[in-house]
């Protein structure tokens, strides 16, 4: 496995991904050097300052995952990457405390002119009048987006006596409620507030939200903070409001071109300015470092990922319950491909006893399963249902409970007019087993070679079976049967030890009676991870 990380991190970031991997660590790259180098690369580590576009993704043909050692991903084109099938991960809550302290810190330095005082000092000019500075206890706080950032501010802010109101439309009153914070509309935050503070993600909807008809609803006494993006507020209307004085002033740490050049925000002294430093302390360049190259590790062996931004997000609980089931999922989506490999319009998955408010994960794994051997470009959990959309198959996924019975999925995929089911359940040991297929109700481990064979109820045809693979020296580890009544169809799984040949397979279908015979072959290393270890010979 070869990474390249193209911006600096920290060195235990650095040392984990060394003891596993080849690291080519060469921040700075000219862009021309980039494309080359992550030509031959498996994973690519960034942080704020490399352009993860498409060109650069087009050029690493063999790039699995991308890894941003921070929360953003606004630099990286995640749409690209995900009909790539290629794998993005951040650290969602790693510069959740370093950011809101440097919130904080801005937040005391606007209200006190700390940064214009010192300056002073330094040049021998002792003028404590012109450094007036007003107090927070009483204020009023507007927070834009109630993220782990912006809630973390809040509850500090709350402990400073400050009133904290705040808009974000994606939260619920009900969690807003519970830290003691009004939740108001955008124009009563702006409004209100004595100080405004910006925690939000910078999308379409939020891109230059604060423009010059939001600054003209602010006080004429009122602060200013952006630690979120800086194209998240239209800078020229903030400027002239600046300058005229419609509001009082502004503290930046983000801006919409960084590094920051030549720019009229310099010269105004009712603003801070710092170089986009929210995230940087040793602890959250640290954490940061080591937590993408666990993801980073985990996804170049084909192990789910925690914090992967282009698949379903999942709560902390969410994700404890789903993480045994995705072994599981994926094995059910192989077995299926292999055994009914017919036209694929439609794939229902249907869990039971899954105590989870979000399963489209798992079901991701199925279609990875199904899909897979099927389409000639890569495919994996990530672009799996896009993958599904592009062919026409239409993706259902039901749940329901009950309680007392182990957790289980049922994928039931094919046409509208025959839809073939492979049933599996979870033990209570965390192992897999196969408990149903096609109907036919039967319980086995799945291994990495096994032998489907839809047969005839009859006496001896089970036994000549047997007698071919023997001739052949091919040994059957175990065998299950099932039927739906005497005399009629049944199904047979034999597993071996080793690949059937295809000219035996055509023997054994040959025998009377004997309706057909797939070949199934499974990953060893997703048999284990399912708890379904293969027995060697």
């Amino acid at each position: 496995m070869k990474v390249l990380v193209a911006d600096a991190i920290a060195q235990p970031g650095v040392d984990l991904l060394l003891s596993e991997a080849e690291v080519d660590n060469c921040p700075g790259l000219p862009r021309d050097a980039l494309l080359e180098r992550v030509a031959t690369c498996d994973a690519l580590v960034v942080r704020s300052q490399t352009k993860v576009s498409r060109e650069l993704l087009q050029a690493g043909n063999n790039l699995k995952v991308v890894g941003r050692a921070g929360v953003g991903v606004d630099n990286i084109d995640v749409e690209e990457a995900t009909s790539r099938g290629i794998v993005v991960v951040n650290v969602p809550g790693g510069n959740t405390m370093a950011a809101c302290e440097h919130t904080l810190a801005l937040l005391f330095a606007i209200a006190r002119n700390i940064p214009q005082a010192d300056a002073a000092l330094r040049k021998s000019q002792w003028e404590r009048e012109a450094f007036m500075g007003t107090e927070l206890n009483g204020k009023v706080l507007g927070v834009i987006g109630t993220g782990k950032v912006g809630l973390e501010v809040a509850r500090r802010a709350r402990s400073l006596g400050m009133e904290v109101i705040a808009y974000d439309p994606y939260i619920s009153p009900e969690q807003i409620s519970k830290m003691d914070i009004s939740q108001v509309s955008l124009e009563e935050t702006l409004s209100r507030a004595d100080f405004v503070t910006l925690h939000c993600p910078l999308t379409r909807e939020t891109r230059g939200m604060i423009g010059r008809d939001e600054i003209a609803l602010m006080k004429p006494s009122a602060r200013l903070i952006n630690c979120a993006r800086g194209s998240v507020v239209d800078e020229k209307a903030l400027c002239q409001a600046l300058k005229e004085g419609r509001i009082a002033g502004a503290a930046l740490d983000v801006f919409s071109k960084e590094p920051l050049g030549p720019s009229p925000l310099v010269d105004l002294p009712n603003v801070v300015l710092t170089p986009h430093l929210g995230a940087s302390t040793v602890e959250a360049q640290d954490y940061n470092a080591i937590y993408v190259a666990e993801q980073v590790l985990k996804a170049l062996k084909g192990l789910p990922v925690e914090s992967a931004v282009n698949q379903p997000r999942l709560s902390r609980e969410d994700w404890s319950a789903l993480r045994p089931l995705i072994p599981l999922a994926e094995l059910l989506g192989l077995l299926h491909a292999q055994v009914f490999p017919w036209a694929l319009e439609q794939a229902q998955v249907s869990f039971a006893n899954v105590e989870c408010d979000n399963t489209s994960l798992a079901t991701s794994y199925i279609l990875k399963g199904l899909l897979q051997n099927t389409v000639a470009a890569p495919c994996n959990h990530i672009n799996a249902p896009l993958v599904a959309r592009e062919r026409g198959t239409k993706v259902s996924e039901t749940r329901h409970l009950d309680h007392g019975h182990p957790w289980m999925i049922q994928l039931r995929a094919g046409t509208a007019h025959r839809l073939r089911t492979v049933s599996g359940i979870l033990t209570p040991a965390g192992q897999a087993r196969v408990v149903e297929m096609d109907g036919y109700s039967l319980e086995f481990v799945p291994s990495p070679h096994m032998l489907v064979c839809p047969h005839a109820d009859r006496p001896g045809l089970i036994g000549r079976v047997g007698t071919l693979l023997g001739e052949r020296r091919v040994n059957i580890a175990s065998m299950q049967v099932g039927r739906k009544s005497v005399g009629g169809d049944a199904l047979m799984i034999l597993q071996v030890d080793e690949p059937v040949p295809g000219d035996l397979s055509n023997s054994i279908a040959g025998v009377p009676g004997v309706h057909g015979v797939r070949a199934v072959e499974l990953p060893a290393q997703l048999l284990k991870e399912a708890g379904a270890d293969p027995i060697v010979p």
